[in-house]
C-alpha cells in the first residue's frame, strides 16, 4: 500500500471516528503529497521524496510549537505538537544517538576530517548517507562532539 493510499484510508477512519485534530494533520500531509505529485508532472513521487516531505512537515510543526511555547501559547503549541506526532508516525523509525555515533565515526574516517573546519564536508556526507534515518540536528550535535567541539 502506497503512502497516499494509507493516508486516504486513515483520513476516512478519522472522519468516521470524528477525530478533528488528527484529520487536520492527515489532510495537510495529503495536500503536500498532491502538490509534490503535480509539481513532478508525472503524478508519482519517489519514496525518498515522500520521506523528505514528511520530515519537512514534522520539522515545521515542531519549530512552530517552539515559537508558540516561547510566546506562552501552550494551547497552540499543543496542537502543533500533536500534528507533528501524527505525521511522524508515517516516517521510518529514527536512529538514536547511540546508533548514530559509530556511523558518523565511520563517515569522519572516510572523509579524513580532523577538526571543526571539516564539519561541512562531514555533514554533507552524513546527511546523504543517513537521509530519512536521522534528523540533521541530531547528526550535527554528534559530529560536533566527535570532532572535538
Amino acid at each position: 500500500m502506497s503512502l497516499t493510499d494509507k493516508i486516504n484510508d486513515d483520513i476516512r477512519k478519522a472522519m468516521l471516528a470524528r477525530e478533528k485534530d488528527k484529520l487536520e494533520a492527515l489532510r495537510a500531509v495529503k495536500s503536500a503529497l498532491l502538490l509534490a505529485m503535480t509539481s513532478e508532472g508525472g503524478g508519482n513521487i519517489t519514496d525518498d521524496l515522500e520521506i523528505k516531505l514528511l520530515q519537512k512537515l514534522v520539522k515545521q510543526r515542531r519549530e512552530t510549537a517552539e515559537v508558540y511555547t516561547g510566546q506562552n501559547r501552550a494551547d497552540l503549541a499543543q496542537v502543533e505538537t500533536f500534528q507533528a506526532d501524527i505525521i511522524a508516525a508515517y516516517l521510518p523509525s529514527q536512529l538514536g544517538p547511540e546508533e548514530l555515533k559509530p556511523l558518523i565515526s565511520a563517515i569522519i574516517a572516510e572523509t579524513g576530517a580532523s577538526g571543526i573546519k571539516d564539519m561541512g564536508r562531514v555533514m554533507a556526507a552524513a546527511s546523504q548517507q543517513l537521509a530519512g534515518k536521522a534528523d540533521n540536528k541530531a547528526i550535527s550535535l554528534i559530529v560536533k562532539e566527535l570532532l572535538g567541539l
